[in-house]
Protein backbone atom coordinates (compact mmCIF):
# COMPACT_ATOMS: atom_id res chain seq x y z
CA UNK A 1 0.00 0.00 0.00
CA UNK A 2 2.76 2.37 0.84
CA UNK A 3 5.22 1.26 -1.93
CA UNK A 4 1.63 2.78 -4.66
CA UNK A 5 1.29 5.69 -2.65
CA UNK A 6 5.08 6.97 -3.16
CA UNK A 7 5.10 5.36 -6.72
CA UNK A 8 1.67 7.86 -7.08
CA UNK A 9 3.72 10.78 -5.10
CA UNK A 10 6.88 9.96 -7.31
CA UNK A 11 5.04 10.12 -11.11
CA UNK A 12 3.22 13.80 -9.89
CA UNK A 13 6.69 14.68 -8.70
CA UNK A 14 8.10 13.32 -12.03
CA UNK A 15 5.83 14.87 -14.42
CA UNK A 16 5.69 18.53 -12.88
CA UNK A 17 9.42 19.02 -12.52
CA UNK A 18 9.52 17.65 -16.07
CA UNK A 19 6.91 19.88 -17.25
CA UNK A 20 8.82 23.40 -14.90
CA UNK A 21 11.85 21.91 -16.77
CA UNK A 22 10.51 22.45 -20.46
CA UNK A 23 8.50 26.22 -19.33
CA UNK A 24 12.05 27.10 -18.09
CA UNK A 25 13.94 25.76 -21.11
CA UNK A 26 11.55 27.00 -23.79
CA UNK A 27 11.46 30.11 -24.97
CA UNK A 28 8.84 32.99 -23.97
CA UNK A 29 8.93 34.82 -27.38
CA UNK A 30 11.34 35.03 -30.53
CA UNK A 31 13.32 38.73 -30.69
CA UNK A 32 11.53 39.96 -33.96
CA UNK A 33 14.87 39.79 -36.84
CA UNK A 34 14.37 43.36 -37.81
CA UNK A 35 14.17 44.51 -33.81
CA UNK A 36 17.04 42.36 -32.01
CA UNK A 37 19.74 44.38 -33.27
CA UNK A 38 20.03 48.45 -31.95
CA UNK A 39 21.27 48.95 -35.95
CA UNK A 40 18.68 47.07 -37.59
CA UNK A 41 16.04 48.59 -35.21
CA UNK A 42 17.35 52.14 -36.28
CA UNK A 43 17.46 50.92 -40.04
CA UNK A 44 13.86 50.39 -39.90
CA UNK A 45 12.76 53.56 -37.50
CA UNK A 46 14.35 55.60 -40.73
CA UNK A 47 12.59 53.90 -43.45
CA UNK A 48 9.06 54.52 -41.88
CA UNK A 49 10.09 57.88 -41.21
CA UNK A 50 9.56 58.38 -44.76
CA UNK A 51 5.62 57.91 -44.04
CA UNK A 52 5.34 58.71 -40.58
CA UNK A 53 6.82 61.85 -40.28
CA UNK A 54 4.87 64.53 -39.49
CA UNK A 55 2.00 62.25 -38.40
CA UNK A 56 -0.14 63.00 -35.61
CA UNK A 57 -0.60 59.62 -33.71
CA UNK A 58 -3.04 59.59 -30.32
CA UNK A 59 -2.58 56.62 -27.88
CA UNK A 60 -4.83 55.64 -25.49
CA UNK A 61 -3.40 53.28 -22.87
CA UNK A 62 -6.54 51.63 -21.18
CA UNK A 63 -7.65 51.92 -17.76
CA UNK A 64 -5.58 53.33 -14.79
CA UNK A 65 -5.73 55.17 -11.79
CA UNK A 66 -9.02 54.15 -9.55
CA UNK A 67 -9.76 51.86 -12.37
CA UNK A 68 -7.06 48.82 -11.91
CA UNK A 69 -9.51 45.67 -11.47
CA UNK A 70 -8.55 43.68 -14.84
CA UNK A 71 -5.72 41.82 -13.12
CA UNK A 72 -4.74 38.26 -13.47
CA UNK A 73 -5.62 35.63 -10.75
CA UNK A 74 -2.58 36.28 -8.55
CA UNK A 75 -2.74 40.12 -8.95
CA UNK A 76 0.85 40.09 -10.57
CA UNK A 77 -0.13 41.41 -14.04
CA UNK A 78 -2.37 44.57 -13.82
CA UNK A 79 -3.83 45.00 -17.15
CA UNK A 80 -3.58 49.02 -17.03
CA UNK A 81 0.12 49.04 -16.33
CA UNK A 82 0.80 46.55 -19.11
CA UNK A 83 -1.20 48.69 -21.20
CA UNK A 84 0.83 51.90 -20.42
CA UNK A 85 4.13 49.84 -20.85
CA UNK A 86 3.05 49.03 -24.37
CA UNK A 87 2.11 52.59 -25.54
CA UNK A 88 5.01 54.22 -23.73
CA UNK A 89 7.44 51.91 -25.53
CA UNK A 90 5.17 52.79 -29.18
CA UNK A 91 5.48 56.51 -28.25
CA UNK A 92 9.38 55.92 -28.21
CA UNK A 93 9.29 54.18 -31.87
CA UNK A 94 6.87 56.78 -33.57
CA UNK A 95 9.05 59.31 -32.15
CA UNK A 96 12.12 58.60 -33.54
CA UNK A 97 10.31 58.04 -37.02
CA UNK A 98 9.48 61.61 -37.29
CA UNK A 99 5.51 61.34 -35.59
CA UNK A 100 3.81 63.37 -33.21
CA UNK A 101 2.05 61.21 -30.03
CA UNK A 102 -0.66 62.45 -27.79
CA UNK A 103 -1.45 60.22 -25.15
CA UNK A 104 -4.72 60.35 -23.10
CA UNK A 105 -2.37 59.38 -19.97
CA UNK A 106 1.86 58.89 -19.18
CA UNK A 107 1.39 57.70 -16.03
CA UNK A 108 -0.94 55.60 -13.49
CA UNK A 109 -4.31 57.97 -13.70
CA UNK A 110 -7.61 58.17 -14.03
CA UNK A 111 -8.85 59.08 -17.12
CA UNK A 112 -12.51 58.88 -17.69
CA UNK A 113 -13.73 57.39 -20.85
CA UNK A 114 -15.76 60.48 -22.38
CA UNK A 115 -12.81 62.09 -21.88
CA UNK A 116 -10.44 59.91 -23.77
CA UNK A 117 -12.61 60.57 -27.16
CA UNK A 118 -12.91 64.17 -26.18
CA UNK A 119 -9.07 64.76 -25.91
CA UNK A 120 -8.79 62.60 -29.32
CA UNK A 121 -10.95 64.72 -31.00
CA UNK A 122 -9.26 67.86 -30.04
CA UNK A 123 -6.31 66.74 -30.70
CA UNK A 124 -7.11 67.07 -34.24
CA UNK A 125 -4.46 63.61 -34.62
CA UNK A 126 -4.60 61.70 -37.72
CA UNK A 127 -4.60 58.30 -35.78
CA UNK A 128 -6.59 57.00 -32.36
CA UNK A 129 -4.92 53.84 -31.08
CA UNK A 130 -6.53 52.45 -27.75
CA UNK A 131 -4.34 49.82 -26.01
CA UNK A 132 -5.46 47.24 -23.75
CA UNK A 133 -5.33 43.31 -22.98
CA UNK A 134 -8.51 41.32 -22.56
CA UNK A 135 -10.37 38.62 -20.36
CA UNK A 136 -12.59 36.08 -20.81
CA UNK A 137 -16.33 36.03 -20.30
CA UNK A 138 -15.27 33.21 -17.76
CA UNK A 139 -12.43 34.04 -15.27
CA UNK A 140 -11.50 30.80 -14.58
CA UNK A 141 -10.98 30.14 -18.24
CA UNK A 142 -6.97 30.59 -17.98
CA UNK A 143 -6.54 29.13 -21.63
CA UNK A 144 -7.90 31.50 -24.12
CA UNK A 145 -5.34 33.73 -25.52
CA UNK A 146 -5.56 35.43 -29.27
CA UNK A 147 -4.76 38.94 -30.98
CA UNK A 148 -7.12 41.00 -31.79
CA UNK A 149 -7.91 44.75 -33.24
CA UNK A 150 -11.06 46.11 -33.36
CA UNK A 151 -12.82 48.94 -35.62
CA UNK A 152 -16.29 50.67 -35.41
CA UNK A 153 -19.57 49.21 -36.74
CA UNK A 154 -20.23 46.74 -39.42
CA UNK A 155 -19.74 46.71 -42.86
CA UNK A 156 -23.87 47.12 -43.03
CA UNK A 157 -23.60 50.27 -41.23
CA UNK A 158 -23.80 53.68 -42.12
CA UNK A 159 -20.89 54.35 -39.62
CA UNK A 160 -18.88 51.40 -40.68
CA UNK A 161 -15.41 53.74 -42.34
CA UNK A 162 -13.39 50.95 -44.07
CA UNK A 163 -10.01 53.04 -43.51
CA UNK A 164 -10.42 52.01 -39.96
CA UNK A 165 -10.83 48.02 -40.87
CA UNK A 166 -7.49 48.89 -43.12
CA UNK A 167 -5.83 50.27 -40.32
CA UNK A 168 -6.72 47.50 -37.86
CA UNK A 169 -5.71 44.76 -40.48
CA UNK A 170 -2.06 46.57 -40.78
CA UNK A 171 -1.64 46.69 -37.00
CA UNK A 172 -3.41 42.97 -36.16
CA UNK A 173 -0.95 41.44 -38.61
CA UNK A 174 2.23 42.43 -37.54
CA UNK A 175 1.34 42.76 -33.68
CA UNK A 176 0.00 38.93 -33.90
CA UNK A 177 3.07 37.88 -36.06
CA UNK A 178 5.34 39.16 -33.14
CA UNK A 179 4.03 37.89 -30.39
CA UNK A 180 2.88 34.74 -31.98
CA UNK A 181 -0.47 34.73 -31.05
CA UNK A 182 -3.70 33.62 -33.30
CA UNK A 183 -5.89 36.06 -34.12
CA UNK A 184 -8.62 33.98 -32.66
CA UNK A 185 -11.91 31.62 -34.10
CA UNK A 186 -14.41 34.39 -34.59
CA UNK A 187 -12.54 36.06 -37.20
CA UNK A 188 -10.59 34.71 -40.29
CA UNK A 189 -7.67 38.01 -40.22
CA UNK A 190 -8.15 38.77 -36.29
CA UNK A 191 -9.67 41.82 -36.95
CA UNK A 192 -13.26 42.28 -35.19
CA UNK A 193 -16.05 44.57 -35.29
CA UNK A 194 -16.57 46.21 -32.11
CA UNK A 195 -20.32 45.83 -32.87
CA UNK A 196 -19.58 41.75 -31.90
CA UNK A 197 -19.24 43.22 -28.37
CA UNK A 198 -21.83 45.81 -28.06
CA UNK A 199 -24.27 45.51 -31.10
CA UNK A 200 -25.27 48.64 -32.60
CA UNK A 201 -23.25 50.56 -29.92
CA UNK A 202 -19.77 49.05 -30.18
CA UNK A 203 -17.31 50.86 -28.12
CA UNK A 204 -17.63 54.24 -26.83
CA UNK A 205 -13.82 55.19 -27.24
CA UNK A 206 -14.27 54.59 -30.94
CA UNK A 207 -18.67 55.49 -31.27
CA UNK A 208 -17.11 58.53 -29.87
CA UNK A 209 -14.08 59.42 -31.46
CA UNK A 210 -14.08 61.35 -35.03
CA UNK A 211 -10.75 60.89 -35.91
CA UNK A 212 -9.67 57.17 -38.03
CA UNK A 213 -9.64 55.09 -34.68
CA UNK A 214 -9.07 50.92 -33.73
CA UNK A 215 -8.63 49.75 -30.20
CA UNK A 216 -6.34 46.39 -29.96
CA UNK A 217 -6.61 44.21 -27.76
CA UNK A 218 -3.24 42.43 -27.22
CA UNK A 219 -3.39 39.33 -25.51
CA UNK A 220 -5.38 38.06 -22.45
CA UNK A 221 -4.38 39.18 -19.19
CA UNK A 222 -5.88 36.02 -17.72
CA UNK A 223 -3.86 33.67 -19.92
CA UNK A 224 -1.17 30.97 -17.80
CA UNK A 225 0.98 31.77 -20.55
CA UNK A 226 0.94 35.33 -20.76
CA UNK A 227 1.29 35.50 -17.49
CA UNK A 228 4.62 34.22 -18.20
CA UNK A 229 5.74 37.28 -20.40
CA UNK A 230 3.22 40.30 -20.07
CA UNK A 231 5.77 41.71 -16.94
CA UNK A 232 8.61 41.23 -19.13
CA UNK A 233 9.64 44.64 -20.19
CA UNK A 234 11.64 43.34 -23.37
CA UNK A 235 8.24 41.67 -24.17
CA UNK A 236 6.51 45.04 -23.72
CA UNK A 237 8.92 46.67 -26.10
CA UNK A 238 8.09 43.47 -28.71
CA UNK A 239 4.36 44.53 -28.87
CA UNK A 240 4.85 47.94 -29.48
CA UNK A 241 7.65 47.43 -32.11
CA UNK A 242 4.48 45.24 -33.95
CA UNK A 243 1.93 47.71 -33.41
CA UNK A 244 4.61 50.22 -34.35
CA UNK A 245 5.51 48.22 -37.73
CA UNK A 246 1.65 47.79 -38.71
CA UNK A 247 1.23 51.70 -38.72
CA UNK A 248 4.30 52.16 -40.53
CA UNK A 249 2.81 49.61 -42.96
CA UNK A 250 -0.43 51.36 -43.53
CA UNK A 251 0.91 54.57 -44.36
CA UNK A 252 3.50 53.10 -46.74
CA UNK A 253 0.39 51.97 -48.57
CA UNK A 254 -0.85 55.46 -49.23
CA UNK A 255 -4.10 57.14 -48.26
CA UNK A 256 -6.39 57.79 -51.41
CA UNK A 257 -7.65 61.65 -51.25
CA UNK A 258 -10.58 63.45 -52.60
CA UNK A 259 -10.63 66.75 -53.31
CA UNK A 260 -13.80 69.07 -54.63
CA UNK A 261 -12.92 70.62 -57.78
CA UNK A 262 -14.92 74.03 -56.79
CA UNK A 263 -15.35 75.35 -60.06
CA UNK A 264 -17.80 72.28 -60.97
CA UNK A 265 -20.35 73.12 -57.92
CA UNK A 266 -23.71 74.34 -59.74
CA UNK A 267 -27.02 74.29 -58.66
CA UNK A 268 -30.20 75.48 -60.57
CA UNK A 269 -33.76 74.18 -61.02
CA UNK A 270 -33.51 71.87 -58.11
CA UNK A 271 -30.31 69.85 -59.59
CA UNK A 272 -27.30 70.09 -57.71
CA UNK A 273 -24.38 69.21 -59.95
CA UNK A 274 -20.84 68.59 -58.02
CA UNK A 275 -17.59 66.71 -58.95
CA UNK A 276 -14.18 64.95 -57.21
CA UNK A 277 -11.12 64.56 -57.89
CA UNK A 278 -9.76 61.22 -56.25
CA UNK A 279 -6.03 61.20 -55.91
CA UNK A 280 -3.31 58.34 -54.96
CA UNK A 281 0.34 57.61 -56.55
CA UNK A 282 -0.92 53.52 -56.64
CA UNK A 283 -3.50 54.59 -58.55
CA UNK A 284 -7.70 54.45 -58.09
CA UNK A 285 -9.40 51.06 -57.61
CA UNK A 286 -12.88 52.38 -59.88
CA UNK A 287 -14.52 49.44 -58.13
CA UNK A 288 -14.59 50.64 -54.49
CA UNK A 289 -16.08 54.19 -55.18
CA UNK A 290 -19.31 55.07 -53.20
CA UNK A 291 -21.36 57.68 -53.40
CA UNK A 292 -23.81 58.57 -50.84
CA UNK A 293 -26.33 61.67 -50.20
CA UNK A 294 -28.49 61.75 -47.32
CA UNK A 295 -27.39 58.20 -46.36
CA UNK A 296 -28.75 56.64 -49.83
CA UNK A 297 -26.04 55.80 -52.37
CA UNK A 298 -26.25 57.41 -55.62
CA UNK A 299 -25.13 57.24 -58.84
CA UNK A 300 -21.93 59.06 -60.71
CA UNK A 301 -19.69 58.96 -63.70
CA UNK A 302 -15.62 58.34 -62.87
CA UNK A 303 -13.76 59.66 -65.90
CA UNK A 304 -9.54 60.17 -66.01
CA UNK A 305 -9.90 60.30 -61.99
CA UNK A 306 -12.46 62.43 -61.51
CA UNK A 307 -16.12 61.79 -59.61
CA UNK A 308 -19.00 63.71 -61.12
CA UNK A 309 -22.45 63.46 -60.97
CA UNK A 310 -26.09 65.46 -60.72
CA UNK A 311 -28.37 65.41 -57.92
CA UNK A 312 -32.05 66.95 -57.43
CA UNK A 313 -32.32 68.41 -53.75
CA UNK A 314 -34.32 71.38 -52.61
CA UNK A 315 -33.19 74.54 -51.26
CA UNK A 316 -33.13 75.86 -47.92
CA UNK A 317 -33.14 72.29 -46.59
CA UNK A 318 -29.33 70.92 -44.76
CA UNK A 319 -28.52 67.70 -47.23
CA UNK A 320 -25.39 65.19 -46.56
CA UNK A 321 -22.29 63.82 -49.16
CA UNK A 322 -20.24 61.03 -48.25
CA UNK A 323 -17.69 59.78 -50.82
CA UNK A 324 -15.34 56.30 -50.19
CA UNK A 325 -12.68 55.25 -52.54
CA UNK A 326 -9.45 52.83 -52.42
CA UNK A 327 -6.66 52.74 -54.28
CA UNK A 328 -4.74 50.04 -55.98
CA UNK A 329 -3.00 48.34 -52.48
CA UNK A 330 -6.24 48.21 -50.84
CA UNK A 331 -6.54 51.18 -48.83
CA UNK A 332 -9.62 53.38 -48.53
CA UNK A 333 -9.91 57.05 -48.33
CA UNK A 334 -10.06 58.92 -44.71
CA UNK A 335 -14.13 59.69 -43.67
CA UNK A 336 -14.96 62.10 -46.34
CA UNK A 337 -18.71 63.89 -44.70
CA UNK A 338 -19.89 67.22 -46.19
CA UNK A 339 -23.30 69.11 -45.27
CA UNK A 340 -24.42 71.15 -48.00
CA UNK A 341 -26.38 74.08 -47.92
CA UNK A 342 -28.56 75.99 -50.19
CA UNK A 343 -29.92 78.98 -49.76
CA UNK A 344 -32.86 81.22 -51.59
CA UNK A 345 -30.49 82.75 -54.18
CA UNK A 346 -29.28 79.32 -55.54
CA UNK A 347 -25.79 79.64 -53.49
CA UNK A 348 -24.14 76.70 -52.14
CA UNK A 349 -22.26 75.78 -48.94
CA UNK A 350 -19.85 72.86 -48.63
CA UNK A 351 -19.42 72.83 -44.60
CA UNK A 352 -17.01 69.56 -43.21
CA UNK A 353 -19.17 67.42 -40.58
CA UNK A 354 -16.83 66.69 -37.89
Amino acid sequence: MHKRIFSKVFIIILSYTLSSCYICNFPLYEYPPDWKGISKRDSVLAYYSKYLNGKKIFLDPGHGGEDRKNRSKDGKIIEADVNLRVALYLREYLQKAGAVVIMSREEDKTVPLYLRSELANQSNADLFISIHHNAPAKWEDDYTNYTATYYHAKEDSYEYEPCERDIAKYIQRDLSYVMGNPGGLGSFDGTYSDYEIYPGEGFSVLRKTKIPAVLVECAFHTSRLENLRLNDEVFNQIQAWGIFRGIGKYYRAGIPEIVIIKDSVFYKNNLLKIAFMLKDSSGINPKSIRVYFNKEEVSFQFVNNIVSLGITVNDNKENFLRVICANKNGNHSLPFHKKILINKNDEVKILDIN
